[in-house]
């Protein structure tokens, strides 16, 4: 494990502190389970951790929307109100990036995510995190794409508007200031 993917044992404390206090203000989000169970899964998953501070340092404001039973793992999702501050103005992937001539991006959103070591929702979670409250008003956010439209130059994003989520296309290369990506972390 890289050094570069480790918090400070303050850091680590600041953290945690910051999730059980959104936890606990927003449990609508995960009825039925305990800020207790959570804190045990993630202690001493340091990279885990390193990757919740990403989300957080980058304005994501994660916090636990499900249990998997099957693995028994908790699903983390980005639940800032609008597209995470700190991860916009990007466009869909390297690829995209590589192929402006001109005025391009300082970042993408596939290598951004990799880097923080989490995923780009679909749009199966994007609908799904909508459902625990409304996100995107203002804002927009890159989803991930399936392979036959990325193929095709283009990439998919989401956004509520008029009460409805909205998933639309444009070409992966484009970037807005408004438009960023909403990720997910298994713990």
């Amino acid at each position: 494990m890289s050094s570069k993917k480790l918090l400070s044992s303050k850091d680590e404390f600041n953290l945690m502190a910051i999730l059980k206090q959104r936890f606990e203000e927003n449990m609508v989000r995960h009825k039925g389970l305990t800020w207790e169970s959570v804190q045990n899964r993630l202690t001493g998953k340091k990279e885990k951790l390193w990757s919740l501070n990403e989300m957080e340092r980058t304005g994501g404001e994660p916090d636990v929307i499900g249990f998997d039973k099957k693995t028994g793992e908790y699903i983390i999702y980005d639940c800032a109100e609008e597209s995470p501050k700190g991860r916009r103005s990007c466009c869909y992937d390297k690829e995209a990036l590589d192929a402006r001539k001109e005025h391009k991006p300082k970042n993408n959103a596939i290598e951004m995510a990799k880097d923080m070591g989490v995923e780009l929702l679909n749009e199966s979670q994007y609908r799904d995190l909508q459902k625990l409250g409304t996100f995107d008003l203002k804002t927009s956010s890159w989803i991930k794409t399936p392979e036959a439209i990325r193929d095709l130059g283009g990439a998919i994003f989401a956004d509520r508007r008029y009460e409805t989520i909205f998933v639309y296309h444009n070409g992966a290369s484009s970037y807005y200031a408004a438009r960023g990506f909403r990720a997910s972390l298994r713990v």
